[in-house]
């Protein structure tokens, strides 16, 4: 089977459509249903080339698997980017936090892409098993790290503090209505916003370090 590092550019083109076919197909029709002939003639490859690439079907679902993980993670990096990063000024802190989780909820827990893994994996109860494992939460600490390098936040402990943040704002609305509704959900901000606040309260302020 070739790797990726000796695919010639037209093949990682195959190969991308072969997992966009599994994704879609193993999605409206499920994995147990799926078979390879359909993969290979909704990729318009043949049979034979979806085996060269991934081997059987089971290596193929865990291709889709660390497809999407690695595109929700990235989601997650750009969403820190875009709320997080450029951050200077202890007034700018409840507004980038209440902005950074109603992203989340939107960009990644509210996408296709979300929705697809928890149901691959067999269920939310299921989610320790994403690929990604706790490195959207480590790329969360990081970032509050540098926050805390900055004076605006006080985080001996960077990962402690993410999943502070998390419990906070996903945790309570979850547990509230037994499952995140979506951002456009009227009942979300609100909770979300107490959240930034209780963690601030917690959280915010120079160290006397």
């Amino acid at each position: 089977m070739p790797s990726e590092k000796t695919l010639r550019e037209g093949s990682a083109a195959k190969r991308a459509a072969i997992l966009s076919a599994a994704r879609e197909l193993f999605l409206n029709d499920g994995f147990d249903r799926t078979s390879v002939d359909a993969v290979s003639a909704r990729a318009g490859v043949s049979k034979r080339t979806v085996y060269d690439y991934f081997g059987d079907k089971q290596t193929l679902l865990a291709a889709v698997v660390n497809d999407i993980s690695g595109s929700l993670l990235d989601a997650v990096r750009r969403t820190i980017q875009g709320t997080l990063a450029g951050l200077t000024d202890p007034a700018q802190l409840e507004d980038a936090f209440v902005g950074f989780s109603m992203r989340i909820v939107t960009d990644m827990l509210g996408s296709a892409d979300y929705t697809m893994l928890i149901k691959l994996l067999g269920g939310e109860g299921h989610l320790a098993d994403a690929p990604f494992g706790d490195a959207p939460e480590d790329e969360l600490a990081a970032q509050l790290a540098v926050l805390a390098e900055r004076g605006l936040l006080t985080a001996p402990d960077p990962r402690m503090a993410a999943d502070h943040l998390l419990a906070l704002t996903f945790g309570v609305a979850m547990n509230r209505f037994g499952a995140l509704p979506s951002a456009g959900d009227d009942r979300v901000r609100p909770l979300v916003v107490e959240g930034v606040r209780a963690f601030l309260r917690a959280y915010a302020g120079c160290s006397s370090g």
